[in-house]
């Protein structure tokens, strides 16, 4: 699908300043390929349908710059802010973007698949049919999120806070919750068969009430409470 997209221009190489792409702007999507944005302002910048790949945008600013549609393709991205930007349908692919800021960002219909979002910072993201495959959440600001009726596979939200996130009908496969924050949680006819659950809490057992765990699960769980089957 990405092979048949069109750019206006293509840019390699090259270390890319605020004044640089706003001189793009207007004419086009365009890709930039291996290109140095290190720090860079994009602030408020229309880059609809731009295409980024193996770029560094380490600690660049994206606050409200509108990203819908682009495309984020083995990038490094750690610590960069994406607050309140808009990225519908955006995909995201074999990333490094650990300890970014989304608060408040747009992600409708976006796709993260295969990329790191350790420590992120996703605290009132506005999320809708978000769909994530693969990707490392350790230590991330996940609360008030809703992942309703998701399958997340290969997802590690260890040690992440989930508090009051919505799990419900959500399936996880080869998935991990160990030791992360769940207090008002809700994982109401969730399928957790799937999911490391090392570390419950005894206040946290209640959660996962409704819910589908397996047999090694349940002795799993009584062994982490203090409890043994006799």
């Amino acid at each position: 699908m990405t092979a048949s997209l069109s750019f206006a221009r293509t840019l390699s190489g090259l270390t890319l300043t605020r004044a640089d792409v706003q001189a793009l702007i207007g004419a086009g999507a365009v890709q930039c390929v291996e290109c140095d944005l290190d720090e860079a302002d994009l602030s408020d910048l229309d880059l609809a349908g731009w295409r980024f790949e193996r770029c560094s945008l380490r600690r660049a600013n994206l606050t409200k710059a509108n990203l819908e549609r682009t495309q984020w393709l083995s990038c490094r991205a750690g610590f960069a802010s994406l607050l309140s930007a808009d990225l519908s349908d955006a995909v995201i692919r074999s990333c490094d973007v650990n300890n970014a800021n989304f608060r408040h960002a747009r992600l409708t219909g976006t796709r993260i698949t295969g990329s790191k979002l350790t420590g992120a910072d996703l605290t009132d993201a506005r999320i809708i049919d978000l769909q994530c495959e693969e990707v490392l959440m350790s230590g991330a600001k996940l609360a008030g999120l809703s992942f309703r009726k998701q399958r997340l596979q290969r997802m590690d939200f260890s040690q992440a806070d989930l508090r009051k996130a919505d799990f419900r009908d959500a399936s996880f496969e080869q998935s991990s919750l160990r030791d992360a924050m769940l207090t008002g949680a809700r994982f109401d006819k969730a399928d957790l068969r799937g999911a490391d659950l090392g570390g419950l809490r005894l206040v946290d057992a209640a959660l996962f009430r409704g819910a589908t765990i397996s047999r090694e699960q349940a002795a799993q769980l009584l062994a982490e409470l203090g409890l043994k089957l006799g």
